[in-house]
């Protein structure tokens, strides 16, 4: 399914030195965000930083969002993945994109204007309509959670 996301170039490096989000490959779920700064911000280990993508998206409506999602590669590879596991962004949110990233690594790492450092994914979104209850159905799990299941 294909959804039209309208963007707003941020920075006067947008469709110039830095590219629109990308999907790399015609199976890929997820567009490269690209990382739209003058300077490289090197994290030392355990470090955060917000990192600025340059854009501003609008989804189509409240049936929408999108998430930003870790580059495995980096993750796996480098230790640079996301600071808040995946991040959300509303439908009615119109400001600039930035990505929390966190160096998970025992070593500094630099980030570099223009790499790939998340993923966009755009995610149709199920609202809830929520009520009180005075009990819930019984399952054969209950209220059993956090490894209740096992850990292997």
């Amino acid at each position: 399914m294909d959804v039209f996301v309208k963007i707003q170039a941020i920075s006067d490096k947008i469709g110039r030195e830095i590219p629109l989000p990308t999907y790399e490959t015609n199976g890929s779920a997820g567009a490269d965000l690209r990382a739209c700064m003058d300077e490289p911000v090197t994290l030392k280990p355990l470090q955060r930083a917000l990192i600025p993508t340059g854009i501003a998206i609008a989804l189509p409506g409240a049936e929408f969002a999108a998430l930003i999602m870790a580059r495995s590669g980096l993750a796996s590879k480098e230790g640079l993945t996301l600071a808040n596991a995946v991040g959300l962004i509303d439908s009615d949110y119109r400001g600039e994109i930035k990505v929390a990233m966190v160096n998970l690594s025992d070593r500094e790492r630099t980030i570099v204007p223009g790499q790939r450092i998340a993923q966009l994914v755009i995610a149709p979104v199920c609202r809830g309509r929520f009520a009180l209850a005075d009990s819930l159905d019984e399952t054969a799990r209950g209220a059993g959670g956090f490894g209740s299941t096992g850990l292997d």
